[in-house]
């Protein structure tokens, strides 16, 4: 059953890895439940402080998902408008069925947002938007960071564990 919850466990890692870049996919939230998989497993003593931290940071991290997009418009120039076309465009970027819709969604969004504020000035427009395209891919650098992280952090507790595992 141990084999089983590992396995599971690293399933979840690669999926959260690929999920910091594939928007379709969990992040690091995936990577967070593939540490407490591990965790669950009986020759691996459970340490809460390690599940405890890591799930903080997966929701502080899962929240700024949703605000530095936003954020890189407002740097860049966005006005409210663009602030809230970021956000707009985000939820209908998830939602809807096209490829890359996370990244189009925010930066369509945001363009849009600022074109309804001042219909004259485009360079603005594109400006807030790439700030927005911006925010998006700091957002995604910052998953992969941590991501690569909680998988250094699985392979060192299995390390540590392996004559009890295997």
């Amino acid at each position: 059953m141990d084999l089983l919850l590992i396995l599971l466990g690293f399933i979840c890692m690669i999926i959260g890895i690929l999920g910091s870049f594939l928007p379709i996919l969990p992040g690091l939230s995936s990577c967070w439940i593939g540490l407490l998989l591990l965790y669950l497993a009986k020759a691996v003593e459970n340490n809460y402080w390690i599940l405890s931290i890591t799930f903080i940071i997966m929701i502080f991290v899962t929240i700024l998902d949703y605000i530095i997009p936003a954020k890189g418009t407002k740097r860049f120039g966005g006005s409210s408008y663009g602030i809230w076309g970021t956000n707009i465009g985000l939820i209908v970027g998830i939602l809807a069925p096209i490829p890359l819709g996370v990244i189009i969604g925010p930066f369509a969004g945001a363009f849009i947002g600022e074109i309804i504020y001042d219909s004259k000035n485009h360079k603005r427009a594109l400006k807030a938007a790439t700030g927005s395209l911006i925010g998006f891919l700091a957002s995604s650098f910052i998953n992969f960071l941590l991501c690569v992280i909680y998988l250094g952090i699985f392979i060192n507790i299995i390390w540590q564990n392996r004559e009890l595992l295997f």
